[in-house]
């Protein structure tokens, strides 16, 4: 999903140099400069590198579908795992290279709301597939090309392709069918919009910062709270939201706790903080678990409403271009 954003973001601004791959049985997803190519298919990719001769490579690929890669490990490691070996055999030490890995590298097992999250030297204790697999990216990342960039994303909030990969597009779209949707108390990321990142990774392709960096928005908000968010401002009926601690979920996928981030060192590193809090506003932001029930009069949440003020940072125009 970051990709899918961010493809569009240096599309506008670079037209045809611009290319961006998808795995090829994902056919719905076309357009201009989008070629299907497997990121395993080490062959297909070394022409494509060869063809096209790249500078840059902002390499979002990957499996984050918890459960699938929780059933079948094997595809998890196809990839996340091997798609990287690839790109690294292929990529030349002359392009600049970003890598997108996840908060879901940690556990976050015992972390309370008062935790000052997570930095880059802690040491990653993933609980499942996707998260082991993405460790063993990022250790291939460091190890072979030391002058890469790995940003650590969290939930990147922006408009998918298909209507279902993102965060917001999954639990709003249960809620447009009159569909319940359960979420986590007790599971803490830090989102960011798309917009903030398709601006700090237009500024790391442009220098030369190396080496791990947490990119996590500077609000914490539990996948419970994020969905009263989208229900509210939706404007759809509250009794179709409910929550449980993470325990109740069952045993697969694993869910990991409080993973919050600490993004300092990457702000310290750019001279200013990249990201706008998700959402901007406190107004926005539940109160208690019964917050997304409390609908004052004249505040009226609609689809439109959420578009502008969820799926889009209504600050950009002051943010950094």
């Amino acid at each position: 999903m970051p990709g899918f954003n961010a493809l569009s973001y240096f599309q506008s601004r670079y037209q045809a140099k611009v290319t961006g791959i998808r795995q090829q049985n994902n056919w719905k997803l076309s357009g201009p400069g989008i070629v299907a190519c497997n990121a395993e298919d080490r062959d297909r990719l070394e022409n494509l590198f060869k063809q096209h001769r790249f500078a840059a490579v902002l390499n979002c690929a990957g499996n984050c579908a918890l459960r699938a890669c929780e059933l079948d490990p094997e595809l998890a490691w196809r990839t996340n795992v091997q798609g990287i070996e690839n790109l690294l055999r292929v990529v030349s030490d002359k392009v600049r290279l970003v890598h997108l890995s996840i908060d879901l590298v940690f556990s976050g097992r015992g972390q309370g709301r008062g935790y000052q999250g997570y930095v880059e030297s802690d040491v990653p204790d993933p609980v499942t597939v996707y998260g082991k697999t993405m460790v063993t990216a990022e250790n291939l990342i460091i190890q072979q090309r030391p002058d890469a960039c790995v940003l650590r994303i969290s939930l990147p909030m922006g408009i998918s392709f298909n209507g279902h990969a993102g965060a917001i597009d999954w639990i709003q779209s249960r809620f447009r069918n009159s569909k319940p949707a359960t979420l986590y108390f007790d599971e803490i990321r830090t989102p960011t919009y798309t917009d903030c990142l398709n601006r700090l990774f237009h500024n790391m392709l442009a220098n030369d910062l190396a080496g791990i960096f947490h990119a996590g928005g500077p609000r914490r908000l539990s996948l419970y709270e994020i969905a009263q968010i989208v229900n509210r401002i939706g404007g759809y009926d509250p009794e179709l939201l409910m929550g449980c601690p993470r325990d109740d979920a069952g045993p697969v996928p694993p869910r990991a706790g409080n993973v919050a981030m600490n993004s300092q060192l990457l702000a310290k590193e750019l001279g200013h903080n990249p990201f706008s809090s998700w959402p901007y506003d406190d107004r926005f932001v539940p109160t208690d678990r019964n917050w997304h029930r409390d609908r004052p009069i004249g505040e009226n949440g609609s689809l439109e409403k959420l578009k502008m003020i969820l799926y889009q940072n209504p600050l950009r125009e002051s943010t950094n271009d």
